[in-house]
């Protein structure tokens, strides 16, 4: 089975604000988060295991503690590695991490400047980033766009971590739905750093996306640097293996190039917890 690389954990209690506001616009004025353990926990049968996030974004009112997530997964500490959330605003952020990787047994940070109203480049965020190399943390970014309309799309570029990895080189990062609509962008900026890579999550429900996406990875050469993940409540890790092993039906009968086997397969059985150092 597939390691998912990216889902979420969370109670109807820890979405407000214009999360939930632009959510119901978006799927219905009943949506609900369905994610509590109990649904995480019957969605990780589809999986070997599975990076579980936490999220500090109250600026849009999506806030999952790091002490729920950091309670999850000490169930099973061989295949659930949770992800503390720090919000970079926070003073002392630095120093929230490290007692919540400490002090919880977390093994990454969450970062999604889209949702937490910072950018990557400010300055106030190096110590964050340099904690985090320090423990030798991975760190998961949603690079990338949202539905929320408050989200500032002018810090949500891809390409702004390319000096982040410049200054922290050993700084293990994964760019989050292979930083849509910008893909292009984070394909080249994953090409350039060597601990740099991004994951499929999300793509499954846009095919044609996700075919130019994966023919774009394999042009450039940076299908080793591909993570499986599904985003999880928002689609599982059968829907996303479906959508990817499918892909090619898109293209029967053209002669549009097809996304091989080999590829597939890389991006399917990856070890992910080896890569990124969290075994």
């Amino acid at each position: 089975m597939v390691f998912d690389c990216h889902t979420h954990l969370a109670e109807p209690h820890h979405l407000s604000g214009s999360f939930l506001a632009d959510a119901q616009k978006a799927w219905g004025a009943g949506f609900v988060l369905k994610s509590t353990p109990d649904d995480h926990r019957q969605a990780m049968k589809q999986c070997s295991g599975a990076v579980v996030l936490a999220l500090d974004a109250p600026y849009i009112g999506f806030n999952v503690p790091n002490e729920f997530v950091a309670q999850y997964v000490a169930e099973d500490r061989t295949r659930l590695f949770g992800f503390a959330s720090v919000d970079p605003n926070r003073p002392g952020s630095d120093r929230l991490l490290e007692a919540a990787i400490k002090g919880l047994q977390l093994k990454g940070l969450k970062l999604a400047p889209i949702y937490q109203n910072f950018h990557p480049l400010d300055r106030m965020c190096y110590p964050l980033y340099a904690k985090a190399q320090e423990l030798k943390l991975p760190i998961m970014w949603h690079q990338g766009t949202s539905f929320v309309r408050e989200g500032p799309l002018e810090k949500s570029r891809p390409a702004d971590l390319d000096p982040v990895a410049r200054s922290f080189p050993d700084l293990k990062m994964i760019i989050a739905h292979m930083g849509h609509p910008w893909v292009g962008e984070a394909i080249s900026t994953v090409r350039k750093h060597p601990n740099l890579y991004t994951d499929i999550s999300a793509l499954g429900t846009r095919p044609w996306q996700m075919y130019n996406a994966l023919v774009e990875a394999v042009e450039y050469g940076i299908e080793d640097k591909l993570l499986f993940g599904s985003d999880f409540p928002f689609f599982d890790a059968r829907q996303t293996a479906d959508s990817l092993r499918n892909l090619n039906r898109l293209v029967e009968g053209t002669n549009l190039p097809r996304i091989s086997d080999q590829v597939i397969d890389k991006i399917l059985h990856k070890n992910t917890p080896e890569l990124l150092g969290l075994v």
